[in-house]
């Protein structure tokens, strides 16, 4: 449910740039740190609800900061079911981060659920560390008529598989009256299973990190003061008085902040709520043009129809490629020639054996001499 730049920018934009600040941290911040991480890629779907341009199979899209220090690469690998894969790594081999988008949808008649497949692993070699998780559930409301607004829930477990140590994210739902929405809230376990961290924040806005005690204490007085309204009020100095962050988010006496989102441009509302680096990504200039391939999304003709204010054209050759996709497949299928990826393919996943998609190597060669002509 995320168009090309979308999908690009959750995962290079809140993922990458925060991937690059965590292979810099210390071990023993390392889970807290990769759990915030999870949670900011989420962040970067907030209020995107324009109907995306489908990727088409075999589409490509490269990314290449030496600023950051990283670059990446993905591929559309399959068209029914949708299904994107990426890897990106460090330009000082300090991390891998790699998986697969892969939405099943369900439909509830105003609305449209989309339940994330892929998995999603970071690893960091200095540290001898690997992290698996999935993403939350993203369901959009009122298709049909209404506002369109944009909800996250369902449960998160990041794994370090060196220390066993496991973070476990419960994004709420709405609710009847919209008290938990964009809410947060898990917990940290050691090797052990002893839980000696709580987290808590907003999706949308972002998140702290608690010792388990204090965070009992302040669920139980929070509870004690809704149901007492008549208690009185502490005076404002009070080291135990609860302060308020962003959008009346309360913020625990002894949290350390973990991650707070950054501020979008004056003008992303024009710019279908992107974030300044997501209104960077499909830049093409000379440079970039002479190397990437004839696969890359910032080739794709409706796209730089769009770009460039022709509505009308953007949408014939949005029709036109759809068409043709639809004709190579067709005849493919006559002829018993199966698809096949260029630079990914499928394996089992090498830290918890499931089913993944994974980098095959040879993109950066820069031989782009087989690939098909898609566009």
């Amino acid at each position: 449910v995320l168009s090309e730049d979308e999908f690009h920018d959750a995962l290079s934009g809140s993922y990458i740039s925060n991937v690059y600040f965590l292979s810099k941290r210390m071990y023993v911040f390392s889970i807290q740190c990769v759990a915030a991480f999870a949670v900011s890629a989420v962040a970067s779907q907030w209020e995107r609800t324009g109907k995306p341009f489908n990727p088409l199979l075999g589409e490509t899209y490269e990314l290449v900061r030496d600023d950051l220090g990283f670059r990446l690469i993905s591929e559309q690998v399959s068209h029914h079911p949708p299904v994107s894969a990426f890897h990106a790594e460090g330009l000082q081999k300090d991390f891998v981060f790699h998986g697969s988008i892969y939405p099943k949808l369900k439909f509830w008649g105003k609305s449209v659920e989309a339940e994330p497949k892929g998995i999603i692993t970071l690893e960091l070699p200095k540290h001898n560390e690997a992290y698996t998780w999935t993403n939350p559930t993203c369901c959009v409301h009122n298709i049909i008529v209404g506002q369109l607004w944009i909800e996250q829930y369902g449960s998160v477990e990041v794994i370090n598989h060196r220390t066993g140590e496991k973070c476990c994210l419960s994004f709420k739902p709405c609710g009847l009256f919209g008290k938990e929405l964009h809410k947060v809230e898990g917990y940290i376990l050691d090797k052990s299973k002893k839980k000696v961290y709580n987290l808590y924040g907003k999706w949308t806005e972002c998140m702290y990190i608690v010792d388990p005690a204090t965070f009992e204490t302040h669920r139980k007085n929070d509870k004690k003061a809704s149901e007492d309204k008549k208690s009185s009020k502490q005076s404002s100095d009070s080291e135990e008085t609860p302060q308020l962050d962003g959008d009346s988010l309360e913020v625990i006496p002894g949290s350390q902040l973990l991650w707070r989102i950054a501020p979008r441009p004056v003008n992303s509302a024009q710019m279908y709520n992107f974030t300044t680096f997501a209104m960077q990504l499909n830049e093409l200039d000379k440079e970039i043009e002479v190397v990437i391939p004839k696969t890359d999304s910032r080739l794709r003709p409706d796209i730089q129809a769009m770009e460039n204010g022709d509505i009308d054209l953007a949408s014939e050759e949005k029709k036109r490629l759809e068409e043709k996709q639809r004709a190579a497949r067709k005849n493919r299928s006559k002829s018993d020639d199966e698809w096949k990826m260029r630079w990914f393919h499928q394996g089992p996943n090498p830290h918890n054996g499931s089913q993944d998609w994974l980098f095959s190597n040879g993109y950066w060669d820069r031989d782009y001499s087989q690939l098909p002509d898609i566009y």
